[in-house]
């Protein structure tokens, strides 16, 4: 059999159902949802939606028929949407010269003897397919079912055109996941590439100062200076960045049961603190379970900035653990340091956001340590919040998923 014509725009209507990109290979449950809807509406044992390609015409739904696809020379939905109006009706198959020989209609089991589609149009004009209903005997629809037939058309169409939007944002997911892995590549690779001549540099100014020393005066000892200076901060820049995209990727399944009293006793011989400073430790001891490097790069960090943020003559950082929660630990940090100003406290965690021009020795801050620890709390199942009064000092406290 042969259909009787086409779609004048047939064309761009293939095209147009190429561009939705729709997975043939299974069945939708939004769009089971309406097949059940459309046989309720009209009291029909069978729906289909169907979509209409160049050959073939295949269903993304089909309630009460286990089929899968058709050729389209032996579609109803194929006449349907070479029709001139937007619903196809046929009561009776077996009455009807054009599909008195079809072969769906001459089937000893199940005929197709009724048969009512509404096309698939989308904002474009063109008919993608059909929500068809099947009888196996002559049947009627009256206005009111003809009328909900179509809305729930109109909805197959939502989805369809949601479906497209859809695969566009995953695409554009893939690509930015892509240039920000390159991305987050090519910092690191500048960032090892120049920890060496930066070093070389430190050791150079080294040299110079002492062999020299005799022959600098003191306007070049100054300028030698300033140039160890800067070569330290350009490196602990480095060194942070390094940890900010290295660090942060951490295997989420590399945990350990472990001391948190002992790993804070870690943290403070890491950190070789020269300042007048007292840190209490949580009085009584938990095992926790959790990533131990990134929980120990997590409180080096806030301890880092309570030490160099401070203006007070005694450096006070109070650690307390929270363990009664089922789901998180809960961790605080508390300081009397100089405190965070409220117009910035919602930017401090974003990457490369200052609070202070400099710390308490002079040294400017990078805006990655912060940004570090977010993205580390994160990857451990929780999140982080500051609460601080200028002049006071703050608290960080942050929750880590058990």
């Amino acid at each position: 059999m042969q259909l009787t014509s086409i779609p004048k725009n047939e064309t761009e209507r293939l095209l147009a159902v190429k561009s939705y990109k729709l997975d043939r290979s299974q069945y939708d449950q939004n769009f089971n949802i309406i097949t059940n809807l459309a046989c309720s509406i009209t009291n029909m044992p069978n729906a289909l939606i169907s979509i209409v390609e160049e050959d073939e015409v295949w269903f993304k739904s089909a309630k009460g028929m286990t089929i899968c696809s058709s050729e389209r020379n032996l579609s109803f939905c194929s006449y349907a949407i070479a029709n001139d109006e937007d619903v196809y009706v046929v009561e009776n198959t077996k009455k009807n010269l054009k599909f008195i020989n079809h072969p769906y209609v001459k089937a000893s089991s199940k005929p197709i003897v009724f048969y009512a589609g509404v096309c698939l149009i989308d904002q474009n004009n063109h008919k993608l397919g059909t929500l068809c209903v099947i009888d196996h005997k002559e049947n009627h629809l009256n206005d009111d079912q003809i009328k909900n037939l179509k809305l729930l058309g109109k909805q197959v169409v939502k989805l369809i055109e949601l479906n497209k939007s859809n695969h566009k944002l995953k695409q554009a997911k893939r690509k930015l996941i892509k240039k920000n892995k390159m991305l987050k590549g090519f910092a690191s690779q500048v960032a090892h590439d120049m920890k060496m001549p930066l070093a070389n540099m430190i050791l150079t100014t080294d040299i110079l100062k002492k062999k020299y020393n005799k022959s600098i005066d003191e306007k070049g000892t100054n300028y030698l200076n300033n140039i160890k200076d800067a070569s330290l901060s350009l490196s602990s820049y480095i060194n942070n960045l390094l940890n900010y995209y290295e660090n942060s990727s951490i295997d989420k399944k590399n945990v350990e049961c472990f001391s948190f009293n002992q790993l804070l006793e870690e943290v403070i011989d890491i950190l070789n603190i020269k300042v007048n400073c007292r840190i209490n430790l949580p009085e009584k001891d938990f095992d926790i379970v959790t990533n131990r490097a990134a929980l120990e790069l997590i409180l080096l960090n806030l301890i880092t900035n309570s030490l160099k943020y401070n203006d007070k003559p005694e450096t006070v950082i109070d650690v307390f653990l929270d363990t009664e929660d089922e789901k998180h630990n809960y961790i605080s940090v508390t300081d009397n340091g100089i405190g965070i100003p409220e117009e910035k406290q919602k930017k401090i965690f974003k990457l490369f956001s200052t609070v202070e021009e400099t710390d308490r020795f002079g040294q400017r801050g990078h805006g990655i340590g912060l940004s570090t620890v977010k993205k580390l709390v994160s990857k451990l199942g929780g999140n982080i919040n500051v609460k601080s009064k200028q002049g006071e000092g703050c608290t960080f406290k942050f929750s880590i998923k058990k």
